[in-house]
């Protein structure tokens, strides 16, 4: 059986905890910028995005152009269905 996002998302915050991220759970709302990724965390004056889907999961077309926009402007954007997923992404960017 598979995990639900916010299983997900929580699974990934404790891991960002556990290395001594900030972090910070977006929610979509008309004050916010469609398609922000779900979380937004600072490592190692790094900025970090990520949107978390679960396994089969579909990026939306809003989504894809943030991640891109982050990219532009020098962050790190990347969507992850696991926090195992994460720690690669994050590792192999030479981020942690």
């Amino acid at each position: 059986m598979s995990q639900s996002e916010k299983t997900i998302e929580n699974k990934i915050k404790r891991y960002l905890d556990s290395i001594g991220a900030w972090h910070i759970k977006t929610h979509g709302n008309m004050f916010s910028r469609a398609g922000t990724p779900d979380i937004i965390a600072c490592f190692r004056g790094k900025f970090i995005a990520i949107e978390v889907k679960k396994p089969g999961g579909v990026v939306s077309e809003l989504q894809k152009a943030q991640i891109k926009l982050i990219r532009m402007a020098g962050g790190i954007a990347f969507v992850t269905t696991s926090v195992e997923e994460t720690k690669r992404y994050l590792e192999e960017h030479n981020i942690v």
